[in-house]
């Protein structure tokens, strides 16, 4: 039986029976499936505190492979600590985030764990969660809360904000959530060694007792058990039986909005929500979580409306080429700044370091993925209106390139023309 075929009977059992439990897990952890999940990792990733690159340890890897699974299975393997990288935040220039980069044999581990607890819990997760889920996606939780807003009577949306999500999830609390599931004790082991390995950060060794290192293959899956548990069910199995109108949860992972018919049932939940929140040892970014006006029928009548961002877009009402109050999307405008602000810092610290096709040709990827991702119904004039800035960018940057000018914009559009850039199209569309 192969690795893929066991974690599909994990997943089927788990479906089948919601209070199952699972005893023995550790021995789906063997020479073939550890091998397996080498294999999927990238091996242009940053490496970690031991410097062992997957080139490296592919030199040796049946050797390696088997002696990491006679240590697993006697106990003796330890999770090294993770070595803490800040990366710029988004949306907030100065401001940077931790992100956690593993040993390239822990990422093998914590690879298969990911496996393991996401056939186990992925069968139990409910509708409202998108992140990190197969088969689901950002666009997904834009189509489904977009459709929501359009079909149903929504007074009061809550823009809700986790302070510092990953970093504040309590290792006790996680590990009783896990095991009300997971009763091999060998396997809860493990992820408790891996909850204490800590984080080396400027040399210095921190070993806390909250928190999941974004960044790390397990931190996702983690994150979604914790949140499933403190706010999916709760609000699905209790917040839902006591509102006088109807209400629905959107979550991407930490990023969550709640549509509610009245904004009586907003202001309850809100209160509720900070209290449950605060049993879990997390807290609510009060200053950013906000209650957002958004009804249809107030802006029929003239009185303004407010709008909201979710996933990097910007929902909003307006009227269909019909005259019909709708909600429509755009990009955010904070996002587009960024994104622009740091287009702009590339394009002048790259100008000199490449050739002008090997610019262009980064400068085409980094175009089309914008695309792809904002390339959604109601965005197609946001996105044309980026590009447009984006190629005044490369005209201003190109003709610094040396002391003499290099281009005219007549000789610039010729060189487009000649090698054109991606146009704006939509690649998901809403309807």
């Amino acid at each position: 039986m192969t690795t893929q075929t066991k974690l599909k009977r994990i997943a089927w059992l788990s479906a089948m029976d919601k209070g199952k439990q699972f005893n023995c897990l550790l021995h789906h952890f063997n020479d073939e499936s550890l091998a397996e999940c080498f294999q999927q990792l990238d091996g242009k990733k940053a490496v970690g505190t031991d410097g062992v690159t997957k080139a490296c340890y592919g030199e040796k890897l049946n050797e390696n492979i088997r002696e990491l699974t006679e240590r697993m299975k006697r106990m003796a393997y330890r999770p090294k600590p993770v070595r803490e990288v800040l990366i710029p935040k988004e949306g907030r220039p100065g401001a940077k985030r931790p992100l956690g980069i593993s040993n390239l044999e822990d990422k093998i581990v914590q690879l298969m764990m990911q496996k393991v607890l996401e056939s186990i819990y992925e069968p139990l997760f409910l509708d409202c969660s998108f992140g990190f889920r197969p088969g689901r996606g950002c666009h997904d939780a834009i189509r489904t809360l977009h459709q929501h807003l359009f079909r149903e009577d929504v007074e009061i949306v809550i823009d809700v904000d986790l302070e510092n999500y990953f970093g504040t999830i309590d290792h006790e609390i996680l590990e009783a959530i896990l095991r009300e599931k997971i009763k091999d004790e060998r396997f809860m082991r493990y992820i408790k060694r891996m909850f204490k390995a800590g984080v080396l950060s400027e040399g210095e060794l921190k070993i806390n007792d909250e928190g999941v290192p974004q960044g790390s293959i397990c931190s996702p899956i983690l994150s979604n058990i914790f949140a499933h548990y403190v706010l999916d069910t709760w609000f699905e199995e209790t917040v839902k039986r006591h509102c006088r109108g109807r209400v629905e949860l959107f979550r991407y992972c930490d990023d969550a909005v709640i549509c509610c018919q009245f904004e009586s049932d907003a202001q309850r939940i809100v209160q509720a929500l900070s209290k449950r929140l605060a049993k879990y040892r997390l807290k609510l970014n009060e200053e950013k979580t906000r209650l957002v006006s958004f009804s249809k029928s107030a802006y029929r009548q003239g009185i303004k409306q407010e709008g909201f961002d979710f996933l990097g877009f910007n929902f909003y009402l307006g009227r269909s080429h019909k005259g019909v109050t709708i909600p429509k999307l755009k990009s955010s405008g904070k996002r587009l700044r960024m994104k622009l602000q740091r287009i702009n810092q590339w394009a002048r610290e790259n100008r000199n370091k490449f050739r002008l096709m090997e610019i262009w040709r980064m400068v085409r990827v980094k175009l089309q993925g914008h695309i792809q991702y904002y390339g959604m119904s109601f965005n197609m004039r946001v996105v044309q209106r980026f590009l447009n800035t984006v190629r005044r960018i490369l005209f201003k940057w190109f003709n610094r390139r040396s002391q003499r000018r290099s281009f005219t914009w007549e000789k610039f559009n010729l060189f487009i023309q000649a090698n054109p850039l991606p146009r704006a199209k939509i690649c998901h569309a809403l309807f």
